[in-house]
């Protein structure tokens, strides 16, 4: 199991108020699993990633990551956790602008002191798992929106974390993008990397094996998705439509 969470609690207090942002949750996910995480806004599904992703901490509860404890972790120990064990693909790319794909991969291994030799060859072989062995020396803003979000991912996977935790990543991209990130989500996840992302979207969680609903910080059901979309099928047809109307 890579993450076992059992009666987490947070709580936000502002003076003499507070918010009870999750209450109560009990959630597993076991490795090699591709789920969703949804829920309108205010729901605890942002704080729910933040506490997963070691961003945030619980304020009661047991969250275990990959057999470790979070909640005994000092800042340090939270900060290496972050970079080793969790790989995080964001809604805004947050790529940067003056460094080519290959220097953007090449980041989080800089601060693993991995030797610049590996760091080259983890982050060509990250580009080629993602479809991008052609646009390695390109620059953001000389890439679509697809291929920045699939520099990120590769990004996300160079230190072969425990888990890939993706907020909203189809969510700046037209529909084709969308099924191509998702493709890219499903193919390495046949390859046994496990994800969670969360998205607003239903057709988009429709692709995964499992979607997690929340609402008003509780976790209100926990369902498997028994046909998950295929996203190369659903690019076919996708193109069909759109040689249909040029």
């Amino acid at each position: 199991m890579i993450i076992d969470i059992k009666n987490l609690d947070k709580v936000y207090k502002n003076g003499k108020i507070e918010v009870r942002a999750l209450k109560k949750v009990n959630l597993s996910v076991e490795k090699g699993e591709l789920i969703s995480v949804m829920g309108p806004s205010g729901s605890g599904k942002s704080t729910l990633m933040n506490i997963l992703g070691c961003l945030d901490r619980a304020t009661s509860g047991s969250y275990i990551l990959d057999g470790m404890e979070i909640s005994k972790l000092n800042e340090v120990e939270l900060a290496k956790i972050r970079n080793l064990k969790i790989g995080f693909v964001f809604q805004s790319f947050n790529l940067l602008p003056r460094m080519t794909a290959l220097k953007n991969v090449e980041l989080p291994m800089i601060y693993a002191r991995v030797s610049a030799k590996e760091r080259r060859k983890r982050a060509e072989y990250a580009l080629e798992r993602v479809g991008l062995k052609d646009r390695m020396h390109h620059k953001p803003n000389e890439m679509s929106g697809g291929q920045k979000q699939r520099v990120a991912i590769a990004r996300a996977l160079v230190n072969d974390p425990a888990i890939i935790l993706a907020d909203e990543p189809t969510g700046n991209l037209d529909s084709f993008s969308g099924e191509e990130i998702m493709a890219v989500f499903q193919g390495l996840n046949r390859e046994g990397v496990t994800i969670v992302l969360v998205t607003h979207e239903p057709d988009i969680a429709q692709h995964t094996n499992r979607i997690v609903s929340f609402r008003d910080g509780i976790l209100m059901s926990d369902v498997k998705v028994e046909r998950p979309l295929d996203a190369r099928e659903v690019m076919k047809k996708l193109r069909v439509e759109m040689e249909a109307v040029t």
